[in-house]
């Protein structure tokens, strides 16, 4: 299904969503001018569209016990779409990643990685990422502090 075209309220009601996703329809109805039946059927088409993709909630990594915020480039040996595709799909069954980029440049892939310690983080690195075929490298640096996280996008 083609992405609908976004109106001013498409646009209104995105905006509120990205920082309030528990908001009731009465309250966003309200906020972006509509009654609540209308507001709930654009919130339906935008989700049927894909442009709403799910719902969660932001948690504190370091008040559950993941404070190490790991980031690994990754160069392959070979780049053939067939080697891309396994490495992706493999990746996108570990919960350690929890982004993980193709990249232009000296390499391949760009990954966030969680964890609860550096010495998890080692056994991510030498039980998972190190035994995957075609790995040439992998630089890892570590977060410091956490500047600047958003989920929101900047909708005009």
């Amino acid at each position: 299904m083609p992405d609908p075209q976004l109106d001013a309220i498409d646009r209104k009601i995105l905006r509120v969503l990205q920082t309030d996703g528990k908001i009731s329809v009465a309250e966003l109805a309200q906020k972006v001018g509509l009654s609540p039946s209308p507001c709930s059927r654009r919130i339906g088409l935008l989700e049927k569209a894909g442009i709403i993709k799910g719902y969660a909630a932001i948690v504190d990594q370091k008040k559950v016990g993941l404070p190490i915020s790991a980031f690994a480039s990754i160069k392959l040996e070979r780049q053939r779409e067939e080697d891309l595709d396994r490495f992706e799909e493999i990746v996108a069954r570990w919960p350690e990643v929890l982004d993980c980029y193709l990249m232009t440049g000296q390499r391949d892939y760009l990954m966030r990685i969680v964890a609860a310690d550096l010495e998890a983080y080692e056994r991510f690195i030498k039980d998972k990422l190190t035994r995957l075929e075609n790995i040439a490298s992998i630089e890892t640096s570590f977060a410091l502090g956490q500047v600047k996280r958003s989920e929101v996008l900047p909708l005009s």
